[in-house]
């Protein structure tokens, strides 16, 4: 059985007692970055051994995941952060298992998205999740005049390398939309802002932006 068990996207409490029980009981956890991973099975006194599976291997380890499911372990699938195979390659796992009748379950829980468009104020109803937008500024405003006139709303994650840059494209190629950006989500320095992109430009240029996040408009 593989098991997609979510894991909390920053305070340790946000875990179920579900997903607690099935990482104690699999044979191996297949984790994005095991160091990551340990500092969740540490706190929980999980001792099932972990191994990596990630972008750079994933297309090897998945094979060799695969033979063992066929053999009959239990693994369980974890990202570094909320549930697996959102904005991360556990995605290829899960359909390379798919693909082989190999049984699954998921263990549902925590996704940075789902929390900071709930905590953002802006429409639930009906929104899109397009994942990171592009590393370079100009595929990056490309993919960005797709939003023009968009009436739902829009999520986005983003690196806090590239925040800046980024609000600065949605300001000149989305006209300086109201934007919400929420980082740290969970955590003790959590914070969810809301203001112009122009705005909110200024107010990260003068502080280093730390933590990963997530950026939510609606036109």
């Amino acid at each position: 059985m593989l098991y997609i068990v979510s894991t909390p996207i920053g305070n340790l409490k946000d875990i179920t007692f579900r997903a607690v029980e099935t990482l104690k009981s699999v044979d191996l956890i297949a984790a994005e970055d095991t160091r990551h991973t340990q500092i969740l099975t540490r706190h929980y006194q999980i001792d099932t051994p972990l191994t990596s599976y990630f972008e750079h291997n994933q297309f090897k380890k998945g094979e060799y995941l695969l033979k063992l499911l066929k053999e009959g372990k239990d693994i369980a699938l974890v990202t570094d952060a909320g549930t697996p195979g959102i904005s991360d390659p556990g995605y290829q796992l899960i359909q390379l298992a798919r693909d082989n009748d190999i049984p699954m379950t998921v263990i549902p829980g925590p996704t940075a998205l789902i929390a900071a468009l709930t905590a953002s104020g802006l429409p639930c109803h009906n929104f899109i999740f397009e994942g990171f937008l592009p590393v370079k500024s100009v595929a990056r405003r490309k993919k960005l005049e797709q939003f023009k006139g968009e009436e739902r709303t829009v999520i986005f994650y983003e690196s806090p390398y590239r925040l800046t840059k980024t609000l600065k494209d949605i300001e000149e190629v989305l006209d300086n939309p109201v934007v919400v950006c929420a980082r740290e989500l969970t955590k003790k320095f959590e914070e969810v802002r809301k203001a112009s992109a122009r705005e909110l430009q200024e107010y990260f240029s003068k502080k280093t932006p730390r933590g990963e996040f997530v950026l939510l408009l609606n036109q």
